[in-house]
């Protein structure tokens, strides 16, 4: 029996998070190549352009993951996660909003890379390792906030 506190209880659930990760991804690459295409003599310089290059990596890490859940689904379901499916895909969605409106490319590495470590536990299918994930990327979150 699901329950509210079930997220990530149903391939329906993993297939949900995908696609909320396929977002955040495609905000990470929005976000890079607006930084890659800024003239030359913009404020942020060459090293956020360089950041800017890294992001692509991590986008590309990112996609892997969410192509992994799709193809797995049925592995990759969390019993016992504890927390909502709604609260992980707010969660999912809000990080892709910070990406998107962040004017420095270095505010948002840490928070990448916690999206990054969250699509790969997911795929783990351990309740805990989500749980920490999840803990990694709201921290983030609020980090940013606190900025």
């Amino acid at each position: 029996m699901k329950t509210d506190q079930d997220g990530l209880a149903s391939v329906e659930d993993i297939m949900a998070l995908a696609a909320q990760l396929s977002s955040v991804a495609g905000a990470i690459h929005e976000r890079a190549l607006t930084a890659i295409r800024a003239p030359a003599d913009a404020a942020l310089g060459e090293d956020e352009r360089q950041r800017a290059f890294a992001l692509l990596d991590d986008e590309l890490l990112l996609r892997q993951h969410v192509h992994a859940l799709y193809l797995d689904a049925a592995r990759a379901v969390v019993k016992g996660l504890g927390q909502p499916q709604q609260h992980v895909l707010d969660l999912t969605a809000n990080a892709a909003e910070k990406i998107r409106k962040i004017t420095v490319i270095a505010n948002i590495t840490g928070l990448v890379a916690a999206l990054v470590g969250l699509a790969g536990a997911a795929a783990s299918g351990v309740p805990g390792t989500v749980s920490l994930a999840l803990k990694g990327v709201r921290d983030h979150i609020k980090a940013l906030k606190a900025q």
